[in-house]
């Protein structure tokens, strides 16, 4: 049986934990090649990499700051060199820094938005020459239902958030006239390391307020990654998919 992704490359920024690493493994499942990058997590990085070195597919990391723009060209240009084409963009890198307004500073404020929002500016614009002289490319921006509803609390992250939707949108419009599509996943309360510092009684509060009564799984959304990353979804562009359980309709 063919496999959804046989013959692409991704890149996927922030992958070496949470929903990033699902996506590096479910892509590499389907037979596509990964570069993932990390910022900080070198010992995870190697771990993925030694996970997937007996594959015939080649899985590879690259320590790069996706908030800084001149180490974003420098990764597109050393994973254009070394894989020798690029098919998918995956921007996942991502952080949180909650807090009151009240008590927010302006720092908070700006490392969310410049790994969040700024990344995806960073990344995209670094890749757009590849996918322009090449006629097709698929970009996909992790956004979260927190960018559509809001959150007490998380005014960076929202903002950040709601701002992907609103980059994606955008450049749907701009680049698909040259086969290039964007979409954004919006993912709702997924069980991952940052979710398990929640406590219990948290946790069972916030299934009540799933109509699907459960917390997600990185799987999920690695999935509907894997498919607007196909062929199969060639005719999908400037879309937010949520993957939330229907926490939000």
């Amino acid at each position: 049986m063919m496999k959804q992704l046989s013959n692409k490359t991704a890149i996927v920024t922030g992958g070496t934990r949470g929903i990033g690493k699902t996506i590096v493994s479910k892509f590499i499942e389907q037979g596509c090649s990964v570069a993932f990058t990390f910022h900080s997590s070198n010992e995870e990085a190697k771990k993925l990499e030694q996970k997937f070195s007996n594959s015939n597919i080649t899985c590879k990391g690259y320590k790069s700051n996706a908030a800084n723009f001149s180490e974003s060209l420098n990764l597109i240009e050393n994973v254009s060199k070394d894989f020798n084409k690029i098919d998918i963009l995956v921007n996942n890198a991502g952080i949180t820094r909650d807090g009151l307004i009240i008590r927010m500073n302006e720092e908070d404020w700006d490392d969310v938005i410049n790994t969040n929002l700024k990344s995806c500016f960073n990344l995209t614009k670094a890749i757009s020459k590849i996918f322009l002289s090449q006629k097709y490319g698929s970009i996909i921006n992790i956004t979260s239902v927190v960018g559509i509803k809001g959150n007490a609390g998380q005014s960076n992250y929202a903002a950040s958030k709601a701002g992907i939707i609103g980059f994606t949108k955008s450049i749907a419009l701009e680049l698909g006239g040259r086969n290039i599509r964007c979409n954004a996943v919006a993912p709702g309360f997924i069980s991952t390391e940052m979710t398990e510092k929640i406590n219990e009684a948290e946790l069972e509060e916030w299934k009540k307020s799933i109509p699907l009564k459960r917390e997600g799984l990185p799987e999920d959304v690695a999935n509907i990654c894997t498919f607007l990353a196909s062929d199969q979804s060639s005719y999908i562009t400037g879309q937010v998919i949520k993957v939330d359980g229907g926490m939000v309709t």
